[in-house]
């Protein structure tokens, strides 16, 4: 019965102009407390089918958004040069001269194989330039922890002012720790 589809998604939709910012993680404080309580305790539910009651158990086992959704969830910042989420600071992008932006141009053919055509083409890309470079290897689970692991938790409401880590820009995006690292798994 609570494997129908109507039971398997919990929804949220965030107004862009009035959405919350940083401050999400209060929005999200008691559905993490209770996805908490569910994965280390359960509950204690009746089973229709069965007749029967069983201990329940949840996981929160992933989010789907948009990129800027995704930078609220995730503490990192989706703007500048740093804007990868997945390589983070280990990116190829520059800034261009007139204007400020950062720019991603070329930062793709060090994903190629080795050998790729491409990696050698002066022509097309920078002029003159042979990627060498191989890609970054993406930190997972545990790695990724002990780096977001280092910065504080951020200060919410009015008297929170523009907080900023050491670093913020140049080594790291991160802007707050996500209150999704509060959980067990």
């Amino acid at each position: 019965m609570c494997i129908r589809p109507e039971f398997m998604f919990l929804s949220t939709v965030i107004p862009g102009p009035r959405s919350p910012g940083l401050n999400i993680d209060i929005c999200l404080r008691p559905l993490i407390d209770e996805l908490a309580q569910l994965w280390s305790s359960g509950a204690l539910t009746y089973d229709i089918s069965r007749k029967q009651n069983f201990l329940m158990r949840a996981a929160l086992m992933w989010t789907i958004n948009d990129f800027p959704a995704y930078g609220m969830l995730s503490g990192w910042s989706m703007h500048g040069k740093l804007v990868c989420p997945y390589y983070m600071e280990n990116n190829k992008a520059f800034m261009l001269a007139n204007g400020g932006k950062a720019s991603f141009f070329d930062c793709h053919r060090r994903f190629l194989p080795l050998h790729h055509r491409y990696r050698k083409n002066r022509k097309d890309f920078f002029v003159g330039r042979v990627e060498k470079d191989v890609a970054s290897p993406r930190l997972f689970g545990e790695e990724l922890h002990d780096v977001v692991s280092e910065y504080g938790d951020i200060v919410f409401g009015l008297q929170s002012g523009k907080q900023k880590f050491p670093g913020f820009g140049l080594t790291h995006n991160w802007i707050k720790r996500s209150i999704f690292f509060k959980l067990p798994y």
